[in-house]
């Protein structure tokens, strides 16, 4: 594997409290110099000045723990009756100390949705979520994802050069996502248009957000009086009986964590076939499959790096650190599976090992992970089948990473080839059908 480009200094500590004030110094997770190459630095230097739960602030006034450890995340996500899912119970928005302008607002702010609830509550829209993902046919998405692919490769072929992140990777999965959605392609393509919008957390987000939520009430509207093979008619139709402000929340949610965690995993696997030759000679002789390139990007550049939020139900002790009722606790995935207690002694973990916490862990664990996994091995499949001699444009060095304290994604993954191998026609699928019986 390639080393990664060196890594700059990140933000100092700045003194400030930590949640309940129990802390004299939080380390901020924001900040210009915070990119995807500055973090896992970070991370470690959080491990050894704290230990596997540290004081963070994600906002400016907006203080949380960062859960670092292994062990200790599985606790945070499988322990209910200790930590909440439900933001109603942070102490910093039940006293009116979070700005209504806070960037993390519309992250965490409460909906009526699966990732929102604990307990019977979840389990009911989970059973409603899990079921329509079920029913996906596995097969036809494979094949809608494959002539997608195919199509968006087709409109730059001709040039012998791309971008991979906004020509492949950010536009592939939504297209799938909004066939799966029941949605004609002139009404997807607003869609995407209002989600990426949104997503740019700049003047027009709000709008954006507003034009996301008029597509997805229409479409909801349709499908309860005309059910289709999609999965806003299984979710209304399910017998967990899903008003339709929830159907509305649920797909949200599915949208755009969804999305935006399929496009870095895209991009970055592609990344790591480009820059290690002795990897891409493993895959192409057959002793690597692309699984295990997927796995590996899970393990060292989760698409997701630290996931909002936990809240503490009651005081307790927890990894030495005395938490408060109240306290918000973040999901640290990549801090988290580059814990020392649980790699080798190389810290490269074993091909095939999926214990990873990519996709979090206990009863909200991702319910979209293995759609999730058919698109992204289909998206690196078919590129380099269909691009043989696909390799970077710029030096690896030169490749950078969005900043966020969230995601992990390149920022633009420039390439160039010369013999691109594509089918005589190339068209996809305008929606992809649901059934019962197992693809």
């Amino acid at each position: 594997m390639s080393t990664p480009p060196a890594v700059p200094p990140h933000p100092p500590a700045v003194p400030t409290h930590s949640p309940g004030g129990r802390c004299p110094v939080a380390t901020p997770l924001y900040g210009p110099d915070l990119d995807g190459d500055a973090m896992p630095a970070l991370y470690e230097e959080l491990r050894r000045e704290h230990g596997p739960v540290a004081p963070v602030t994600i906002a400016p006034g907006i203080e949380a723990w960062l859960v670092l450890g292994h062990r200790e995340l599985l606790r945070l996500t499988r322990e209910e009756q200790d930590f909440s899912h439900d933001p109603r119970r942070w102490t910093l928005l039940r006293e009116g100390r979070v700005p209504a302008d806070s960037p993390i607002l519309p992250i965490v702010g409460w909906r009526p949705a699966l990732l929102y609830t604990d307990g019977q509550q979840h389990r009911r829209m989970r059973a409603a979520v899990s079921d329509a993902l079920a029913r996906i046919n596995g097969h036809e998405l494979r094949r809608s994802v494959r002539a997608t692919a195919e199509r968006l490769i087709a409109s730059f072929a001709a040039r012998r050069e791309a971008d991979l992140v906004p020509h492949y990777a950010r536009k592939l999965p939504m297209m799938v996502i909004t066939g799966l959605l029941g949605l004609d392609e002139r009404t997807g393509q607003q869609l995407v248009q209002a989600i990426a919008g949104m997503a740019a957390a700049n003047a027009d987000s709000v709008n954006a957000g507003k034009r996301m939520g008029v597509i997805l009430q229409a479409l909801i509207e349709e499908k309860r009086r005309t059910p289709g093979n999609d999965v806003p008619s299984a979710l209304l139709h399910h017998p967990a009986r899903l008003t339709d402000e929830e159907v509305l929340h649920n797909l949200v949610v599915m949208l755009v964590a969804g999305n935006q965690t399929t496009v870095n995993w895209i991009a970055t696997t592609l990344r790591i076939l480009l820059c290690d030759p002795a990897f891409r000679s493993s895959l192409t002789g057959g002793h690597l499959s692309v699984d295990d390139a997927l796995d590996l990007v899970l393990w060292r550049f989760p698409p997701t790096q630290n996931f909002p939020a936990r809240y503490a139900t009651r005081d307790l002790t927890f990894a030495g650190q005395e938490i408060r009722a109240g306290d918000m606790l973040l999901l640290g995935l990549a801090g988290a599976n580059q814990d020392p207690e649980i790699l080798p002694a190389d810290g490269v973990p074993v091909s095939g090992n999926r214990s990873h916490l990519a996709f979090g862990a206990g009863p909200h664990t991702c319910p979209a992970q293995d759609p999730a996994r058919l698109i992204t091995r289909t998206a690196v499949d078919t590129i380099r089948h269909r691009l043989p001699d696909l390799e970077l444009a710029v030096p690896e060095t030169e490749l950078a990473w969005v900043k966020s304290p969230w995601s992990k994604g390149l920022a633009a993954l420039p390439v160039r080839f010369t013999d691109p191998q594509l089918p005589s026609a190339t068209s996809a699928p305008s929606s992809i059908s649901q059934s019962g019986e197992p693809s």
